[in-house]
């Protein structure tokens, strides 16, 4: 029997968004039975400690250690390779996969390679203030490349509002105050925004929202997941 490739999710951060990407990647995998559909572990540590919380005060408990456990349990496991579904959390990723024997996909470099390969040349970063504060956007589009726009303090509150004080707790997101944003990217130059923030994502699914502008990193990290697992896309997604 050939040995299938299985995939470990590190998850949690926060639930609604574990949820979000393994529908995903059930949604997007061109499969005609069970059978055809990826094999995955899923971890979902949803009392890991906040990502940004952390970032912005050292003080606060640390995530790290949580992730990078459960990363080695998932490697014991029998996971081939790893995918961490929080983009804040890729702060750690070096941290991550030191003295790990799989590798763990990079959520960051794979959405900016996929931006760039959509053909846009100005990505605006929609993140976690933890996420912007450690420019992990930031440096990925200078790597490759590609020109990027961080929204002004007053813009990131709403951001940081519409992740926290609205899907986070549970609530729909307010789309005048999201509009806003956009309206902010696209007064800027930005032919895009990156949705660099899994409960950002959750938004452009509840809306609905074009891909010829939303850029979406958990979309991304979906498709890639399926095909480094050795499945097909169905013919509606492309990477």
């Amino acid at each position: 029997m050939t040995k299938d490739i299985t995939v470990g999710v590190l998850g949690g951060l926060g639930p609604m968004a574990t949820v979000y990407f393994y529908d995903m990647v059930v949604e997007m995998t061109d499969a005609k039975k069970d059978q055809d559909h990826l094999d995955m572990i899923i971890m979902n540590r949803a009392t890991t400690p906040d990502r940004t919380a952390y970032i912005l005060d050292s003080r606060a408990d640390s995530p790290l250690d949580y992730i990078a456990r459960d990363a080695k349990r998932l490697e014991a496991a029998g996971a081939d390779f790893l995918v961490l579904t929080c983009n804040t959390a890729h702060f750690f990723y070096k941290d991550i996969i030191e003295g790990l024997g799989i590798p763990l996909i990079n959520m960051i470099e794979e959405t900016v390679v996929h931006a760039k390969k959509q053909g846009h040349r100005k990505i605006g970063i929609l993140a976690t203030t933890g996420n912007i504060r450690t420019g992990l956007y930031q440096d990925m589009c200078a790597k490759h490349s590609v020109d990027y726009y961080v929204p002004t303090e007053p813009v990131q509150d709403m951001v940081m509002d519409i992740i926290y004080g609205q899907v986070k707790a549970g609530k729909k997101a307010d789309m005048d105050q999201f509009n806003r944003i956009v309206g902010v990217l696209k007064s800027e130059g930005c032919d895009c925004a990156i949705l660099g923030c899994t409960e950002l994502s959750i938004i452009k699914k509840d809306e609905k929202l074009p891909n010829d502008f939303f850029v979406d990193s958990s979309e991304v990290l979906a498709m890639t997941t399926i095909l480094k697992a050795g499945r097909k896309l169905k013919d509606d997604y492309q990477i």
